[in-house]
């Protein structure tokens, strides 16, 4: 059996069985939050349970190393939309220790990316449109520099308003402890200062 047909045929049962019941909430967060994560498979479940999160408590937005890259991209659009349609009243944005992003090596993932069938005509056509593959596969060199950079973004974003309270933290991904790296609370202009 297939993955696809693995998960409808699960599906199936799920619904017919009514154990959506339990997840039943509205749209708007609970806890009026919207957290920006890692997308890393050891924190699917342990993020939300190391934060006392339950379904309906938060807007939760995942990508590789809790990045926002752009402060005109989809992440920052998706958190603008939870603070003004969805009544997100703070921003929290959790890396992990032991990230895939650390030192993210952009030669590797275009070679991989050759070997699973990309061609180097379209690498080239890429470079010659302009988009410089090697500093958009780029993650950081340590995880808080990470969280630093896009609490910043975050923080000092024209369209959300300037006291939003915007935390940084870093999870551990085995024993879940969180260590606070930005204070959303005390809001300088920037998290060095």
């Amino acid at each position: 059996m297939s993955l696809m047909n693995e998960i409808l045929h699960y599906n199936e049962e799920f619904v017919e069985t009514k154990q959506y019941k339990e997840f039943l909430t509205t749209k708007f967060p609970d806890k009026r939050m919207v957290v920006l994560t890692c997308m890393d498979t050891r924190l699917v479940e342990l993020l939300p349970k190391a934060m006392n999160l339950h379904n309906g408590d938060a807007k939760i937005i995942k990508n590789a190393g809790a990045i926002v890259s752009h402060p005109f991209g989809s992440i920052m659009r998706s958190i603008v939309v939870a603070v003004y349609e969805l009544d997100a009243d703070e921003v929290f944005v959790i890396g992990h220790h032991d990230c895939g992003m650390t030192g993210l090596n952009s030669d590797h993932v275009i070679a991989n990316a050759k070997k699973r069938g990309v061609s180097d005509d379209v690498i080239a056509t890429l470079g010659h449109s302009g988009i410089n593959l090697s500093r958009w596969l780029t993650g950081f060199e340590h995880v808080r520099e990470g969280i630093e950079k896009s609490v910043n973004i975050i923080r000092n974003h024209p369209l959300l308003p300037k006291n939003l309270p915007v935390h940084g933290l870093i999870i551990d991904p085995v024993t879940g402890r969180l260590d606070l790296v930005a204070d959303g609370y005390q809001q300088p202009e920037d998290v060095h200062s």
